[in-house]
């Protein structure tokens, strides 16, 4: 694998065959742990506003990975300040839902 500062490189000049290669790659050839990928993945779903199966698929993702519930929460928060407000409302319900919780239960 090429060091960090050619695949930079490459991605910001768009070479096809580098991007194809590096958006296919295999997830166990990254340099970040699964639990790491697996957070950071959510992280950018929630920045794109994904929908309610992809969250499902990638919470899971990175419950399977060892994170915990309150990690993914944390997630979220951590992202708002930089996605806004009504971007983190519309992933909380999905996340909500993915994590298997009710949100229509009355809080205290």
């Amino acid at each position: 694998m090429a060091n960090y500062q050619e695949r930079l490189r490459r991605l910001a000049v768009h070479d096809p065959r580098h991007l194809d290669e590096e958006l296919g790659a295999d997830p166990g050839r990254s340099t970040l742990d699964p639990r790491t990928m697996a957070l950071t993945r959510l992280s950018s779903l929630i920045a794109v506003g994904g929908s309610d199966p992809s969250f499902g698929e990638y919470a899971d993702a990175a419950l399977s990975a060892g994170a915990t519930c309150d990690e993914i929460v944390d997630v979220l928060i951590g992202v708002g300040s930089v996605v806004g407000m009504p971007r983190v409302v519309s992933a909380a319900s999905r996340l909500a839902l993915a994590l298997g919780v009710d949100v229509d239960v009355a809080l205290d």
